[in-house]
């Protein structure tokens, strides 16, 4: 008899242990997916196209709040926990629910979840989204191709369109977007690394990616979501991780993140230019106590922007990552940090302005406070956006988002952009890291 299981997830992980794992796999019926995180994900399927020929209708995908009715309604023994960026006991809240109905509760391994590479591999994950894993990534890439090396980077999966036509995608210029139709989240992470001259595959179908990657790359960088683990192996392979700071302790306290921390060769501590000594010590006590042998890195994100006098004695409307303060928990980010060092009078609470898809995101995340989240999973949430940011009475509106949305919203009043990168303060360097493998 096949075993009946469910897979928890965020579409990304899920799908990737599924198609690594199960979907082939002819000792498993996977039921159904359950979806949390993502807006609007749950009611739709994980094509056939995708899921293989155990599954001709495809699988199902339900919102995580109906686990406990398809498990007594389909007596499923096993439940896949298959998503990041989670707290421990959130982790074992749902382990106990899931217990309570009879079923087991699964987190799977490194072993049983990682694609192999013929190429060599930088991997670059964090203990938190919002870390800096995308500036750290810009600099290993940068530093690889210095030494005339073709490099591929491969980005952990952000599929919120057409599955069957996100199986792999290739980004090597900014039509690529465009022809993608790439949310704001997805842009975010994709645009970096095409302004820098690099390409950058994402996707579904992580082993399929990845081949594709291999026939043009020397070396590939895998760039990391949220706090996940990597999708890849080597047989030569450089394990990268970021701290932050600013939130010292989340760095045990989190999923999957505890674990990039134990396994990581190198561990970045950034923003230490604007972090409380308290907290760079409570992350080095960590570090030594749980990874002694990691080489550890202490980094800035020093930061800019485009015309600090609309900032100085303004009253300003701050628009940070969204999903960095979302599931992210930050309180602040690049933005209130710039705000504060360029003399803005005050920052503006937009909630009494926020509608639709934005208002929602304000009810469902109150911590957020008054700072505005660029969310844009889809056409709709990003006109909200949009309409949020103009209603707001403010003197300037400063981005703080990876990618000046000037150019996907159009703002009725003065704005600048926040740009950051990272900076490595001391020995050793990346270069030096770098230099080794």
């Amino acid at each position: 008899m096949k075993k009946k299981i469910i897979i928890m997830g965020a579409a990304g992980r899920d799908f990737h242990n599924f198609n690594l794992y199960f979907r082939d796999n002819q000792d498993y019926e996977v039921v159904a997916f359950t979806a949390t995180q993502i807006p609007d994900i749950d009611g739709r399927k994980y094509p056939a196209e995708l899921a293989g020929k155990l599954y001709p209708e495809g699988i199902l995908i339900h919102a995580e709040n109906e686990l406990v009715e398809l498990i007594k309604k389909h007596n499923i023994e096993e439940v896949i926990f298959a998503y990041s960026d989670v707290p421990h006991e959130r982790v074992m809240n749902n382990a106990s629910l899931v217990n309570s109905t009879g079923a087991d509760f699964t987190l799977m391994g490194l072993a049983k979840t990682r694609v192999r590479t013929t190429k060599p591999l930088v991997t670059i994950c964090a203990t938190r989204t919002g870390c800096g894993k995308s500036q750290t990534t810009r600099k290993v890439v940068t530093e690889l191709k210095s030494k005339g090396l073709k490099v591929a980077s491969i980005r952990h999966p952000m599929p919120y369109g057409d599955l069957v036509k996100q199986k792999v995608q290739r980004f090597a210029e900014l039509a690529d977007l465009k022809k993608h139709k790439c949310t704001i989240e997805e842009m975010e992470e994709y645009e970096p690394h095409i302004e820098m001259g690099s390409i950058i595959y994402a996707g579904v179908d992580y082993e399929a990616i990845v081949r594709e990657a291999e026939k043009e790359a020397d070396v590939i960088v895998w760039d990391g979501g949220n706090n996940d683990t990597p999708f890849y192996t080597s047989d030569k392979e450089l394990k990268i991780v970021v701290v932050d700071p600013h939130r010292p302790d989340h760095e045990v306290m989190y999923y999957p993140g505890e674990t990039n921390l134990l396994d990581a060769d190198v561990i970045v501590i950034n923003k230490i230019d604007s972090a409380d000594p308290e907290g760079i010590q409570i992350v080095r006590d960590n570090i030594r106590e749980l990874n002694p042998d990691a080489i550890v890195i202490d980094g800035a994100s020093p930061l800019s922007v485009d015309d600090p006098e609309l900032i100085k004695g303004k009253n300003v409307l701050v628009v940070e990552d969204g999903p960095t303060l979302t599931h992210g928990e930050m309180q602040y980010g690049a933005g209130v940090v710039a705000a504060e060092k360029f003399g803005a009078a005050d920052l503006v609470d937009p909630r009494p302005y926020a509608v639709g898809t934005i208002k929602d995101t304000f009810e469902k995340y109150p911590d957020i406070g008054i700072l505005l989240p660029a969310m844009g999973y889809g056409e709709q949430q990003i006109k909200d956006l949009e309409t949020t940011i103009n209603n707001t009475e403010c003197d300037t509106v400063l981005i703080a988002t990876p990618i000046d949305l000037r150019r996907i919203v159009k703002i009725n009043k003065p704005a600048v952009q926040v740009k950051y990168e990272l900076q490595e303060i001391g020995y050793p360097t990346l270069k030096d890291v770098l230099k080794d493998f």
